[in-house]
């Protein structure tokens, strides 16, 4: 019996509960008519929080119509109905979701909520889109919150996160509502506690919530200000004497510095029987003087009050200068510069390793441009000023490509081998008929081969014209590698450095494990030798400057994806390929790489220093260049044999 009675009891404690929880939309609406009708954000709240509240499927519409200026009162019989604009008339819907008919606008009374209440309204209706069964609703419902954060919103919000059933969602409400903490919650240790979560997220949404925390306003006073103050500042020193006096002014503690033109106007004004305010003008031949004259105006009541500069100095010096935040906690300032401070440091690293990818794409860029170079140069000694010619043949040969075959990752396979076989051929031709004959003739040789130069660059530019051609990537290459926010590299950097590691693995075979590779080395260091033992020094030579302009016409491919191809391509990277030879030594495979690296390392670097002015970053690094030869005239890694010898 005592089991049954408590029962009972706590059936009867629970029914107001469960009738309040049964209420309809309709009846709430109708046992607040008077309110609704005539609404304020003071009041309204009980009863938007009543229909949020009360589970049924039209509160949703309801709050929605209002918001929309779409709940009406027909005027016939005073009944509240939600409107749909419907041809000429409204398409009307009874609070309780049943048909309505219709009625045209003059038989109907729009209600109107002003801004307030549409404020709570929409922050009422975001707790029903967020707890929408539909997740791409709720996934709408944070893009809106996100897109525009209210101090209404962070309520609903929270409430909505326990619920959330999808992992994704939930963390993104999480998050979402560590940044309406940090902005909107009334609470300090609230803020602090979520910049503590956020930590040192190095992420540009985090930042830029961080970053009016720590905005300040710059102000002067007679003493320290009452506010969360950010530094005490000195004139001189962090500002200057004009802009603290400035400071004075526009906080109404100083009159208007006094110029040079209306000081002279005013003397000249008052100007009387030879002297002004009872000081003779031969006296006001020094700037003090006059200040002593306009002083004595001021005094009369003659002029206008304005200060000279001994009394603008003398009112810096009383008077202090802050920089106050506009956030008035200190905690709250406090944790957002110590978060800012760890994410800087984050973000410092993390250009680091951004310049460093960039240093390793353009080092991987200059190797595939100079390493046919180096090939030419340490074995034959020929000063070549029409490799970068060979280099634009190539990118062409890519573009004639593509012209014939539409799928680029298709061309651009058809594309690499051709353009060796091309660039070699005219390599071989070129060795033929004009290096062979220039042999230990160094200066007539790069004469020779920079008047080639001339001549294909405007051969290029008969056939193909002067604009840019282009060499289209394929769709695989398209976009960026993103590690975060700050690091990332482009696909096409990528797969020109796993070319590059190819050619370095390549000339590493060719060159230890073949034949031609061993006559190559044998020529290099001795080719009289080498000529004794049957070795065909001229056959090798031959060969050796076609092989260094058949892999100047596979880089001219690959930078071609990066860069424009026009005719004076080449000319781009001539000059870093000779400096990429010789900085890291003539006719050696790992002196290339390494002078590649050192070059494009550098040239990162200087840009990064002094990004507005790439002139001055080439000039810089000539100038560094000339400097290393001084020290290592041989590069970085010295060849041995012939070239070493010349």
């Amino acid at each position: 019996m005592r089991l049954i009675a408590c029962l009972a009891a706590a059936l009867l404690w629970l029914m107001p509960a469960l009738a309040c929880a049964q209420t309809s939309a309709a009846e709430i609406i109708a046992q607040n008519r008077a309110q609704i009708e005539k609404p304020s954000r003071q009041t309204i709240g009980p009863v938007i929080d009543a229909l949020a509240a009360s589970g049924d499927p039209m509160a949703d519409d309801i709050l929605q119509a209002w918001a929309e200026k779409r709940l009406v009162v027909r005027k016939t019989d005073g009944a509240l109905f939600l409107a749909r604009p419907e041809g000429g008339s409204f398409a009307l819907t009874a609070l309780d979701g049943s048909d309505g008919g219709s009625a045209a606008k003059p038989d109907l009374t729009e209600l109107k909520p002003n801004a307030g209440v549409r404020g709570v309204i929409a922050a009422a209706l975001v707790q029903f889109t967020l707890s929408d069964p539909d997740p791409a609703r709720r996934d709408a419902a944070l893009t809106s919150i996100a897109r525009n954060p209210t101090a209404e919103t962070l309520a609903p919000l929270r409430a909505s996160i326990d619920s959330e059933t999808d992992p994704a969602l939930k963390a993104r409400k999480q998050r979402l509502d560590l940044f309406l903490t940090l902005r909107f919650d009334p609470d300090p240790a609230a803020r602090v506690a979520a910049i503590e979560a956020l930590g040192s997220d190095t992420a540009l949404d985090v930042r830029a919530a961080l970053a009016p925390l720590l905005a300040t306003t710059r102000v002067a006073a007679t003493a320290p200000p009452q506010g969360n103050i950010a530094r005490t500042l000195r004139p001189g020193r962090d500002l200057t004497e004009a802009e603290a006096y400035d400071l004075l002014v526009q906080a109404g503690i100083a009159p208007a510095r006094l110029t040079r033109e209306d000081q002279r106007a005013a003397i000249l004004a008052h100007l009387a029987d030879g002297s002004v305010a009872g000081i003779p003008l031969a006296d006001l031949n020094t700037q003090s003087a006059r200040d002593r004259a306009y002083t004595a105006l001021e005094q009369a009541g003659k002029v206008p009050v304005a200060a000279t500069d001994d009394e603008a100095r003398a009112a810096v010096a009383s008077h202090g200068f802050y920089d106050v935040y506009l956030e008035p906690d200190a905690s709250v300032t406090t944790a957002a510069a110590g978060a800012m401070a760890r994410i800087g440091n984050k973000v410092a690293v993390m250009q680091a390793a951004d310049l460093g990818l960039d240093a390793l794409s353009l080092a991987a860029i200059y190797f595939l441009a100079a390493i046919g170079l180096a090939i030419t140069f340490g074995v034959m000694g020929v000063i070549n000023m029409a490799h970068g010619e060979f280099i634009t043949i190539g990118a062409y040969t890519g573009f004639v490509v593509q012209l014939f075959v539409p799928d680029y990752t298709l061309s651009i396979l058809i594309a690499l081998p051709l353009a060796f076989a091309v660039t070699f051929g005219a390599g071989v031709a070129m060795e033929r008929l004009v290096i062979r004959h220039l042999y230990k003739r160094p200066l007539e040789t790069l004469l020779a081969t920079f008047g080639i130069s001339i001549a294909l660059q405007q051969i290029l530019k008969n056939v193909f014209g002067t604009q840019a051609r282009p060499l289209t990537a394929p769709g695989w290459l398209d976009g960026a590698l993103t590690f975060n926010d700050v690091v990332q590299v482009s696909y096409i950097r990528i797969a020109i450095f796993v070319l590059a590691l190819i050619f370095l693995l390549f000339f590493l075979f060719l060159m230890k494990r073949t034949r031609l590779g061993l006559e190559v080395r044998a020529v290099t260091q001795n080719p009289a030798m080498a000529a004794s033992m049957g070795i065909n020094p001229d056959r090798i030579n031959m060969l050796t400057f076609g092989l260094g302009s058949g892999i100047a016409g596979i880089a001219g491919v690959a930078i071609g994806l990066y860069a424009k191809v026009t005719s004076e391509m080449g000319a781009d990277y001539i000059v870093q390929s000779f400096m990429t030879v010789v900085v890291g030594g003539v006719g050696n495979v790992w002196g290339t790489l390494a002078g590649a690296t050192m070059i494009g390392s550098l040239q990162k670097v200087i840009e990064f220093l002094n990004p507005a002015n790439t002139l001055a970053a080439q000039t810089y690094m000539i100038l560094f260049i000339i400097l290393f030869i001084q020290v290592r005239p041989r590069g970085i890694i010295a060849l041995r044999g012939r070239a070493a010898g010349d």
